[in-house]
């Protein structure tokens, strides 16, 4: 059993940060190496509850109990086993998942919960230095052929999942690389690239085929047996608001997706660059902190990040009680670079990485707004140089505006970062006759099965939907499971029954969002 005094022996400990002038400078990850011993010691801290409410926190499932307590006990490899018997990349999760299963922690009611998130990252990083992480090849072949479109977390973990059942399955990915927006969506700094590419090594050992640059027609798809539409969400959500055709404001992913582009190396330097310019984010969420991050290292002038909402109270609100995901004020690590103040005592390098003369001693690189709503776009020679809003207020559960709060700010820079409309409706989707509702979902059965009438004739292969573009842009938590969870539905459908195991449904509506 677990130690029993183990949260009272130890406080809760995270892995330190690189230092923020330094790692300004470039694209590394921002964590540093857990000293030896600490991740023992965070995951003596989990009480091993009779009843692990951070198994419902999971989408996956995750037996945290059993892999903390064998971390405690310097079992790693076992603790590696049982990690991965319930998460096919769990050195995905580590980095990008914001761990609600460390919300749903029994431990969090009184104290700081159980630092889950770190213990799963270490597992798997021991195991793929340890040389644990190896292919796993199917010990029978269906005959099967099964497509699965898009290369996000959701179509490669029904790949996986679908290649070791013995189906011959091939993904098809759009972009010139695998990954979605783990690769091209998401910045380097808080996930390397390479991390995708390693998995994708061992799947390809293990038979999947990949084929990039190609979006496939239904005739393309009519030979297979099944097909997973792993799509995602891209359509981004706008704002339409006056001034909006001003040059200088773009959707969010359309910048990362840009500086992403230049560290893998495909340009010398991005088309939409923060360098020198008074950039402002629209979107409280992580895509538009994900934005925040990339204009510091690129040299913004400023940063300020706009958020509709109010600001989150320090400790857990009274909306989202113990154990749903809770709503409190957090500061990521881009945040964490924007409340950094210049001391001037900085080296040279460290002064470089700061850049601009407007950054002097005093001042902080960038900066949160809360409950404000932007009005309209403003500029010159049709280009944006300002923006127009006010403070807004809850009123009878509506968002309205504040008297006598309007502000002008200058921008030369606006990121849209307001989360996406939906799935992509045109290409394979409208060929394949895939139904939508009224959310911009692809609709689908309790077994993952979508609606179509195809307009290719004589197509014959069942389709099937996981991920975002079923459930709606969610966590990459939730995206691995339905991956999961749509592979074992195909299996099933294809051989009469399945061993692949199931944590969720299209229509599981846990304790949180």
């Amino acid at each position: 059993m677990a130690d029993p005094h183990g949260f009272q022996k130890y406080d809760r400990r995270e892995p330190a940060h690189r230092p923020v002038p330094l790692r300004l400078l470039d694209f590394r990850e921002v964590y540093e190496k857990a000293p030896d011993g600490q991740i023992e010691q965070q995951a003596t801290r989990c009480m091993d509850c009779g009843v692990p409410f951070c198994h419902e926190g999971c989408p996956l499932g995750n037996i945290i109990p059993e892999w903390n307590d064998l971390v405690r006990q310097d079992r790693w490899r076992e603790a590696y086993d049982r990690l991965h018997a319930t998460n096919n990349f769990p050195e995905f999760t580590g980095r990008l998942c914001p761990a609600p299963c460390e919300g749903a922690c029994v431990l969090g009611i009184n104290d700081d919960a159980v630092t889950i998130k770190n213990v799963e990252l270490t597992i798997v990083e021991k195991a793929f230095d340890e040389d644990w992480v190896q292919p796993i090849r199917p010990s029978l072949v269906t005959g099967m052929a099964v497509a699965v479109v898009g290369s996000g977390p959701a179509g490669l973990a029904a790949a996986q999942q679908l290649t070791r059942a013995g189906h011959k399955v091939t993904v098809f990915e759009r972009d010139d690389r695998l990954g979605g927006l783990m690769r091209y969506g998401v910045p380097e700094y808080k996930m390397n690239n390479r991390w995708i590419d390693r998995r994708i090594t061992q799947m390809e050992e293990e038979g999947t085929e990949f084929r990039t640059g190609v979006s496939p027609t239904a005739a393309d798809l009519s030979a297979f047996d099944a097909v997973v539409l792993a799509t995602g969400t891209p359509v981004p959500r706008d704002l339409p608001v006056d001034g909006r055709e001003l040059s200088g404001i773009f959707p969010a992913m359309e910048y990362l997706t840009w500086q992403n582009r230049v560290n893998e190396g495909d340009y010398e330097e991005s088309a939409i660059s923060a360098q020198g310019k008074k950039v402002v984010i629209i979107g409280g969420g992580d895509t538009g902190t994900d934005c925040f991050g990339t204009a510091l290292r690129q040299g913004a002038a400023s940063v300020t990040q706009f958020d509709i909402r109010p600001r989150a109270p320090r400790n857990r609100a009274a909306s989202t009680p113990w154990p749903m995901y809770p709503l409190l004020y957090r500061t990521a690590t881009a945040h964490e670079e924007g409340e950094y103040t210049i001391s001037g005592d900085e080296s040279a390098e460290e002064i470089a990485a700061l850049g601009l003369a407007t950054r002097v001693p005093g001042n902080t690189l960038g900066n949160r707004i809360y409950s404000v709503n932007t009005v309209s776009f403003h500029g010159s020679e049709g280009r944006v140089t300002s923006l127009r809003g006010n403070e807004v207020e809850v009123v009878d559960g509506r968002r309205q505006p504040m008297e006598d709060t309007d502000f002008e700010l200058d921008a030369d820079l606006v990121l849209i970062a307001l989360g996406f409309q939906g799935a992509e409706r045109s290409g394979l989707i409208h060929e394949l006759g895939v139904a939508f509702d009224e959310r911009g979902r692809m609709v689908r059965d309790e077994e993952y099965r979508a609606q179509v009438k195809p307009l290719f004739p004589g197509f014959k292969p069942k389709v099937y939907v996981a991920g975002d573009n079923g459930r709606g842009q969610s966590l990459i938590v939730w995206a691995i499971a339905e991956g999961r969870a749509a592979a074992a539905a195909v299996d099933a459908d294809l051989m009469g029954e399945t061993a692949l195991p199931v944590a969720v449904t299209p229509r599981t509506n846990p304790l949180r969002v």
